[in-house]
């Protein structure tokens, strides 16, 4: 019989609660959490998708219904020690996203869904030669409305465990809305994941990494980019106008 997994402690940030987690404990918790039927849904949670939610209650709705949330961004870290609450580290969402695929091998079947086409094809062909995980199926991320109940069909029938979406900003809301559609035991808003996974991307050096400063190297290569400051300021401005 299928058991949900454990929820593990949480630190409440801005009234979101964050998982008090290590990258290792995140992962085991998804590895449990692809053997329960029921769809559960992890988000990644960093500085701009909580302001953006402050601004659309519907995805605030989603990420506040999500199973397990974890600090992917520096900032949720530095607002949880402001107010004298351990976060253990920072995990990434391609990191643990990387680590559960390397866990679960062959034993584990994914769906890609999302990025521009022939990405998501191309990140499940690397992970399929690196880990040996079953393939349940690849989407690229550009269909519009009318194709959505197509391509939650396919994914329904898929049978797959894991399902890993980078659709980008609503990545989340999109998942929730159609969780019960989809029936996917996990499903992750990944981002741009895909796009690293595949090589497309390549990571940011390790210190940056490190010192959680890849947004800031990301931005200083691409201006496009620079539109993220002012979420990044208006989450500050949320922090320390909430008191602890």
């Amino acid at each position: 019989m299928s058991h949900a997994p454990a929820d593990p402690p949480v630190v409440p940030l801005l009234g979101y609660r964050v998982a008090a987690v290590t990258l290792e404990e995140a992962a085991q918790w998804c590895l449990q959490a692809v053997h329960d039927p029921r769809p559960k849904l992890l988000v990644t949670t960093n500085p701009e998708l909580i302001v953006q939610a402050e601004a659309n209650p519907d995805l605030k709705e989603a990420l506040l219904q999500a199973e397990l949330t974890v600090a992917d961004g520096v900032g949720v870290v530095w607002a949880a020690r402001r107010w004298g609450c351990s976060l253990p580290e920072r995990v990434p969402g391609v990191e643990v996203v990387t680590r559960v695929l390397e866990l679960g091998g062959g034993a584990l079947s994914v769906y890609f869904l999302g990025a521009k086409p022939g990405v998501a094809q191309r990140a499940a062909a690397v992970v399929q030669k690196r880990f040996g995980t079953r393939i349940a199926g690849t989407q690229h991320g550009y269909f519009g409305p009318d194709e959505t109940p197509t391509v939650i069909g396919r994914i329904a029938e898929s049978g797959a465990q894991l399902l890993l979406a980078g659709l980008g900003e609503g990545q989340e809301l999109f998942l929730h809305q159609h969780r019960r559609a989809l029936g996917v035991p996990l499903m992750i808003g990944v981002g741009g994941t895909l796009d690293v996974l595949s090589g497309t991307v390549k990571r940011t050096p390790r210190w940056t990494r490190r010192l959680g400063l890849e947004w800031a190297w990301r931005v200083g290569l691409d201006p496009k980019r620079w539109r993220r400051f002012p979420r990044l300021l208006a989450f500050v401005r949320l922090v320390l106008a909430d008191r602890p």
